[in-house]
């Protein structure tokens, strides 16, 4: 490996023109970018048809770093519910391109359109008659001449100081490969419980299918009284179930409001202890924030950041089944 020597007389340049430096680096991109997004025409929807009627998988050929972006842009796909793989040229042509069939459809990708390893894969699946999309810069290049759909990736200049390494090219190919899954999510109709099947661990998991049925109170967990309770009976119920509020119900059973430690607070404040033989109707908050138990659990998180509180009352029509506090939020890792 060939390495700079650490001796390296370096140009002794301000912290404000190196700061600019990398900005001009993003504003580049930036450019490539807009520039691009005026230019795409309907070939990124014949691009995604061709995708959607697979029956096979896509597969995704890339060299270099058009690979590594390949990868990316096969893993987001594959998230959204199309099957997918990376295939590296350079080992295709040593016996992976077995992994292939007629069924599947490839999504070439390289800069040049020269590149000799991706141009000896492209015969093969013009061979089995699997259909090729290819992300290219030169739109004169083979790949370019023998793909099926061409989704022009052409840039003005690379956005590093010395107009070399592959920076906007690349920035340019993921943007394409994010633009076609974005229309394949819609052709698809793709909604969040669908993205959530393909996303089951980790944080995003938790928050596309944790439901608020699933962490809430319920039962004799549940703290409940009724309207013509006194102030005392209500602290009772708050401290014994621990969410540091109560809900107050009408003789019907519906919603007649809520009361919190912190009204409970306010309330000695301003009467004393005394206040402790008052009726909790007259006390209550009567318009407290509800959800439903079939809403996400990610929905009572922002509720709860939105509106600055830490319970929220849990109901099916106008009847309290629940009560869901921020601290199981945050044991759920939704909060």
């Amino acid at each position: 490996m060939v390495c700079l020597p650490r001796d390296r007389e370096c140009i002794e340049l301000s912290d404000e023109e190196l700061l600019e430096t990398g900005r001009k680096v993003i504003r580049k991109e930036a450019k490539e970018l807009l520039r691009v997004s005026e230019s795409i025409g309907m070939e990124i929807v014949r691009a995604a048809r061709i995708v959607q009627g697979c029956e096979g998988r896509l597969v995704v050929v890339g060299m270099g770093k058009s690979g590594i972006i390949g990868r990316k842009i096969s893993a987001t796909l594959a998230s959204l519910g199309t099957p997918s793989f990376f295939l590296h040229a350079a080992e295709a042509a040593h016996g992976d391109l077995g992994m292939v069939c007629r069924e599947d459809v490839g999504l070439f990708i390289s800069h040049s359109g020269k590149t000799s390893e991706i141009l000896k894969v492209l015969p093969f699946f013009k061979r089995i008659g699997a259909p090729v999309v290819a992300i290219t810069g030169c739109s004169d290049s083979p790949l370019a001449r023998n793909c099926d759909v061409l989704l022009d990736a052409r840039i003005e200049s690379e956005a590093d100081p010395l107009n070399l390494a592959p920076t906007s090219s690349t920035t340019v190919q993921i943007a394409i490969g994010d633009a076609l899954a974005g229309v394949l999510t819609k052709i698809r109709n793709l909604e969040n419980d669908d993205f959530a099947l393909f996303h089951p661990a980790g944080n995003l998991g938790r928050q596309l299918l944790l439901k608020v049925e699933d962490i809430m109170g319920s039962g004799d967990l549940l703290p409940v009284v009724q309207g013509n309770a006194t102030v005392g009976q209500a602290l009772f119920e708050i401290t014994s179930k621990g969410y540091g509020a109560t809900i107050v119900i009408n003789q019907d059973g519906t919603l007649g409001g809520i009361f919190t430690d912190g009204d409970l607070r306010r309330l000695i404040e301003s009467y004393g202890y005394s206040c402790m033989d008052r009726p909790i109707r007259d006390v209550m908050t009567k318009d407290p924030r509800v959800i439903s138990p079939s809403k996400l659990a990610a929905e009572a998180a922002l509720m709860m950041e939105e509106s600055e509180i830490s319970v929220i009352v849990v109901v099916k029509g106008d009847v309290p089944v629940g009560m869901i506090h921020l601290h199981e939020l945050l044991k759920a890792g939704v909060a």
